[in-house]
C-alpha cells in the first residue's frame, strides 16, 4: 500500500494495520515503516517528542515507500492538527473528542476548506499539495476515550466529513470505571463501550479504528469487525524484547 492509497482502502471499505511510536528514534521508525505495516501512527500527545521529532519520524516513514504517516495529535486544536498536516502526516487522530461539536473542530481543522491555514511546507510534496485535493486525502479520526465521548459516540460518529472513531482502550477502560488500564474487573464493561463504539462507526458508514497491544489482539479486533488496528509500541516491544532475552540467557 502506498502512501496515499490507505485512504481510499479506508474509505472503501477496506483494512490497515498500523504500528505506533512514540520514541524520537527516525532510523527504527524507517527500519519498521520497510516490515509491510500500512502506517506508522506517530504519537505527539504521549509520545517522547516535540514537534521535530514528528517531523523527523513522518520523513522516516516517506522514506521507507511503503506506509503512511498518521500522527496522533497533542490537542484538538487547530495549530497542532495544522502542523501535524504541514508535516506531511496524511492523517490525524484527535483525542478527547467529548461531542459532536470537538469532532466537527477537528475536521474544519484539518480541512482548507475549514480553518486549516495554507502553508504546506512539506506536505505539498505528498499531499495534495492543491487545497482541495489535500481536502479529499487527509484523514480525520476521533478518539473515543471518555465517558462523555462514549455517551455521545453516535452523534460524534455522524459528524459530517468524519473519517473514523479511533478507541484509545487504555483511557475507555479508565472511563467505564475501571481502577487501572488492565482491570479485571471492568473488562466486560469495556468490551461492551468497544462495541457500541464501533457499532456507531459502522452505521455512519465510517473507519472503526482500535489500538492493541499485539498482532494477536488486532487480529481478534478485525474479526470482530474493526478495519483500522494498530498494534503496541516501540517502547513496549523494545522492553519485551530485552527482558525476554535476558530470561533466555539466564535459564
Amino acid at each position: 500500500m502506498h502512501h496515499n492509497d490507505i485512504t481510499e482502502t479506508l474509505r472503501g471499505g477496506g483494512t490497515a494495520v498500523g504500528y505506533w511510536t512514540v520514541l524520537d528514534a527516525p532510523i527504527a521508525t524507517e527500519r519498521v515503516a520497510t516490515t509491510g505495516y500500512d502506517y506508522i501512527g506517530i504519537d505527539a500527545q504521549h509520545g517522547l517528542m516535540g514537534y521535530d521529532g514528528v517531523l523527523r519520524n513522518l520523513m522516516a516513514v516517506d522514506a521507507a515507500h511503503t506506509a503512511a504517516g498518521i500522527v496522533r495529535v497533542a490537542a484538538n486544536d487547530p495549530v497542532c492538527i495544522g502542523q501535524a498536516l504541514d508535516a506531511g502526516a496524511l492523517g490525524v487522530i484527535v483525542p478527547l473528542v467529548d461531542t459532536p461539536e470537538d469532532a466537527a473542530a477537528a475536521v474544519r481543522a484539518a480541512r482548507y476548506s475549514g480553518r486549516r491555514s495554507y502553508g504546506p511546507m512539506r506536505s505539498a510534496l505528498r499531499v495534495g499539495p492543491r487545497p482541495a485535493d489535500a481536502d479529499r486525502q487527509v484523514l480525520v479520526l476521533a478518539m473515543i476515550e471518555t465517558a462523555e465521548g462514549l455517551a455521545n459516540v453516535e452523534a460524534i460518529a455522524a459528524t459530517e466529513g468524519l473519517d473514523g472513531l479511533y478507541i484509545g482502550p487504555s483511557d475507555l477502560m479508565l472511563a467505564v470505571g475501571g481502577a487501572y488500564p488492565a482491570d479485571p474487573d471492568h473488562t466486560v464493561d469495556l468490551e461492551a463501550a468497544i462495541e457500541r463504539t464501533r457499532a456507531a462507526a459502522d452505521a455512519a458508514g465510517i473507519v472503526p479504528a482500535i489500538h492493541t497491544l499485539d498482532g494477536a489482539t488486532a487480529k481478534r479486533r478485525l474479526d470482530a469487525g474493526f478495519r483500522m488496528v494498530t498494534i503496541a509500541s516501540d517502547l513496549t516491544h523494545l522492553e519485551a524484547a530485552a527482558r525476554a532475552h535476558l530470561a533466555a540467557a539466564k535459564a
